[in-house]
């Protein structure tokens, strides 16, 4: 077994530099011309970057130990899966705004580039607030807990007319009546302005950053390690879109899955509450192994996924009936 090695911030550079080097080859290479990806294209490249993940997550281990090994592999199934909820909302965006499906990659492309540069800033904003205040873990496990809870009672619904974020790109850019291929920004009577691929853009990303209040603290509760957060969170991030075109000519056959991310929100928020992380303590607490944590939130989404599948086949053999 090798020597713990310090994390310094040219781990970080050279980890953002291979992101990058995916990044340019997935554009510039594969995906240099607008086209539909297909079910088995974007079922290879969910493998590729699961794949990847998990070549990092056994590089940790003797590099950094088990610990920290399963830290991030809890840290990404937790990302991975709260990102499938995130699928289905992009999903309903892009049907919104009726944008063809050669086009949805750029905008997936561009709009994780975004989540990325977004999710690390929140990241070190928590680690140093938590760094300063430690109880702020607190505050994060009750807001996990009522999410949660809200996510299982409260039905997703889109409104991009309402979204402030859109409204205010609306009153600073005039918008094109029509797309103009994959361009975000095009001329429209002699000025500068955005197409509706751009404001589904803009859609995404402020959808993203939403789900990044619920998913930046759910890790928090594995870890407070920075560099254990950012790789899980960048892995999720970088499958996120390949899992959306894997997922979203099926999105009616996982209509369980909510209550599965629910169910996940509130555990994780209820290990924060538990998880000693005052001394001395400040009530009951308990120490829940990263071992269970990361098998009863396989368990909880693996579950969902099922139960989802068998109401469906269920409703296909009652009609067929």
């Amino acid at each position: 077994m090798l020597g713990v090695i310090q994390i310094t911030v040219w781990h970080y550079v050279g980890f953002i530099a291979c992101v990058l080097v995916f990044l340019g080859l997935d554009l510039g290479v594969f995906h240099r011309k607008a086209h539909t990806v297909r079910f088995r294209e974007a079922l290879a490249w969910t493998a590729v970057w699961f794949t990847l993940a998990m070549l990092f997550c056994m590089a940790l281990r003797p590099l950094r130990g088990e610990k920290e090994s399963l830290e991030f592999l809890t840290g990404y199934l937790i990302e991975l899966s709260l990102s499938m909820d995130n699928v289905f909302v992009i999903a309903l965006i892009f049907s919104y705004f009726h944008i063809p499906s050669q086009y949805q990659h750029r905008v997936l492309f561009w709009g994780i580039v975004g989540a990325l540069v977004m999710r690390g800033a929140m990241i070190g904003l928590g680690v140093a607030l938590i760094a300063m205040i430690s109880w702020v873990l607190y505050l994060f496990g009750f807001f996990l807990v009522y999410t949660g809870i809200k996510m299982m009672l409260v039905e997703t619904h889109v409104e991009p007319e309402k979204n402030p974020v859109v409204r205010w790109a609306r009153k600073v850019y005039p918008v094109t009546p029509q797309l103009d291929g994959q361009k975000f920004v095009s001329h429209w009577q002699g000025r500068q302005a955005l197409t509706p691929l751009g404001l589904v853009l803009i859609m995404v990303e402020t959808t993203d950053l939403l789900f990044a209040v619920d998913s930046i603290p759910a890790v928090f509760a594995v870890t407070t390690k920075p560099f254990i957060i950012f790789t899980s969170n960048v892995f999720a991030i970088l499958g996120l879109r390949s899992l959306y075109f894997v997922l979203a000519g099926a999105i009616g056959y996982f209509r369980y899955l909510k209550y599965g991310l629910s169910l996940v929100l509130v555990f994780i928020g209820v290990k924060m509450l538990l998880d000693p992380h005052d001394d001395p303590p400040r009530w009951i607490q308990v120490d829940i192994p990263i071992s269970w944590s990361l098998g009863i939130v396989a368990a909880l989404i693996l579950l969902s996924i099922i139960w989802s599948l068998l109401a469906t086949w269920r409703e296909k053999k009652g009609s067929a009936r």
